[in-house]
């Protein structure tokens, strides 16, 4: 798990704010952009905006890529030493059908 370096990520979420997610995952399958948020701001109005930004990015950036990449909004309160990631991401990762 790596922090991306600021301004790696263009992702552009209302017009020209850009939104800078917290960390990249990468596995032998995929590459993740992950997101913890407090739990009581996962429906917040411009974590949604921002959410459907990163899904979008993720879908044209997979078309580049040698593997896919998905985005995952993970509420705080589920991250803990019994977590896993695989489990983390089956719960958490969002689509743009979500």
């Amino acid at each position: 798990m790596a922090q991306p370096p600021k301004d790696v990520l263009r992702i552009y979420y209302y017009q020209e704010e850009v939104y800078q997610p917290d960390f990249v995952v990468e596995t032998e399958m995929a590459r993740y952009l992950c997101e913890p948020k407090r739990a009581s701001e996962m429906n917040d109005e411009v974590v949604i905006l921002k959410s459907k930004a990163a899904t979008l990015w993720c879908q044209h950036a997979t078309k580049v890529s040698d593997k896919p990449w998905r985005y995952v909004l993970i509420p705080h309160d589920a991250i803990d030493h019994s977590a896993t990631f695989a489990n983390l991401v089956r719960l958490y990762e969002v689509n743009l059908s979500s």
